[in-house]
């Protein structure tokens, strides 16, 4: 027994030293690097007694039915009390109020300072006042324009995609009514020309850098070529169609899109990663349905963001990092899962094609409890965290240089996005 006793502590001594950590001084030198946010939906500062802002989404996802929810993101987690200790000094929602009343215009801007983000991608409908550049850089929604024809057949899926649809179907009338048309136009030529361009000139002139498509919420993220002819006889149809007679078309505008805004020099970010609900299509969002696209020569003046980095398809989108337009960032991972899982996929990711590889948040108000600011700062933590953890073991196992690994960092967390959005 004894034998077997120190046989078990020489095993937990072990284990104990194989266990990933970081390098206190490269964590010092991550946590102090003002961070570019690839991706996150800020609220803006409204007044109380006013309407609050529901332009942080197109697809709210409090509009779901309830879903099991991650450890992470649950009501109570640690790291989530530990950020509104650091940004209001108590888990108290009044001193939460307090400090917003305080800071009116200035408190999201104010908050970036708490997270350490100088820049963050906004994925918002519209910015507004108290969210504006320099700190705050557009990415609008897109996704409404796939759907210029009836969408009643794909809401009738389940509960969650007849609100998503619902509400894209709101937006869609917006970008018709700021084209001055109350419907969309007879033929598929006058729509591209009439409304799809125009709103896409319209977001570039707005100060997008991005459009963003949430589509992996309503249909597959493949995007197959489809003939000019074809889609034209789709549209021209009309009527309600079903999800593999609507496809095609989708598929054409998708890839439309695309390239119009390689044309106007704005990235295409799409979410690709598991999603909220218990309806979501997880395998229609594995990232390794976009290579047709990545690999079109006609898409090659397009940047294709991978938000989210495509987990739980880490491995695969490890692979499409090679196609010289594709970029990813791993926003939501560093909220729904621990650094040290996180460093890992980081790690491989920075092993092979480090240039691709970018620091997000996916800061947004999930509860009353976790709004935007208490993810962002939770998020900015678990993130650098994660990142310092893959560095270090890579430095440990001799395969970079110290200098590298402060390299590394900056890469990632400003320096890959400053050189992709020109900044």
């Amino acid at each position: 027994m004894k034998r077997l006793a120190a046989l078990l502590l020489v095993l937990l001594a072990c284990c104990a030293r194989e266990r990933p950590t970081a390098d206190p001084d490269l964590q010092s030198e991550i946590d102090r690097v003002p961070a570019i946010d690839n991706h996150a939906h800020p609220v803006r500062y409204v007044p109380a007694g006013n309407p609050p802002d529901r332009f942080f989404d197109a697809l709210p996802v409090d509009n779901m039915e309830p879903q099991s929810d991650p450890v992470n993101l649950r009501l109570g987690a640690p790291a989530i009390a530990d950020a509104a200790r650091t940004l209001y000094g108590s888990t108290d929602r009044a001193a939460k109020q307090r400090t917003i009343e305080q800071r009116r215009d200035g408190y999201p801007a104010w908050v970036l300072d708490q997270a350490g983000i100088e820049t963050l991608l906004a994925n918002r409908v519209e910015m507004g006042p108290s969210i504006q550049p320099p700190r705050f850089r557009w990415v609008p929604y897109i996704d409404a324009l796939l759907f210029p024809l009836s969408t009643s057949a794909l809401a009738a899926r389940n509960s969650d995609r007849k609100s998503f649809f619902a509400l894209e179907n709101i937006l869609l009338q917006r970008y018709l009514q700021d084209a001055n048309l109350t419907a969309s136009p007879g033929t598929l030529d006058d729509y591209l020309i009439r409304v799809v361009t125009p709103t896409l000139e319209r977001h570039r002139q707005g100060g997008a850098v991005a459009e963003k498509f949430e589509a992996a919420y309503l249909r597959s993220l493949a995007f197959d070529k489809v003939d000019r002819a074809a889609a034209d006889r789709i549209y021209a149809r009309g009527g309600t169609l079903s999800e593999s007679e609507y496809k095609p078309l989708q598929d054409f505008i998708f890839r439309y899109i695309a390239a119009e805004c390689g044309r106007l020099g704005m990235a295409v970010h799409l979410h690709t990663m598991a999603g909220a609900g218990g309806y979501f299509d997880v395998a229609g969002a594995n990232p390794l349905n976009l290579e047709p696209v990545l690999d079109d020569p006609e898409l090659r003046k397009a940047n294709f963001v991978m938000i989210h980095g495509g987990w739980p398809f880490t491995r695969e989108i490890t692979a499409l990092l090679t196609k010289p337009n594709a970029y990813l960032d791993f926003s939501a991972q560093s909220l729904s899962l621990t650094p040290t899982t996180l460093a890992a996929i980081i790690r491989e990711w920075l092993e092979y094609i480090p240039e691709k590889v970018m620091f997000a948040t996916d800061a947004y108000p999930y509860s009353a409890e976790m709004g935007w600011e208490e993810s962002l700062v939770a998020a900015s933590r678990a993130g650098r965290k994660a990142l310092a953890i893959a560095l270090t073991g890579m430095l440990r196992d001799n395969e970079i240089t110290r200098q590298r690994a402060s390299e590394l960092a900056r890469m990632v967390m400003r320096e890959n996005a400053k050189k992709l959005y020109k900044f």
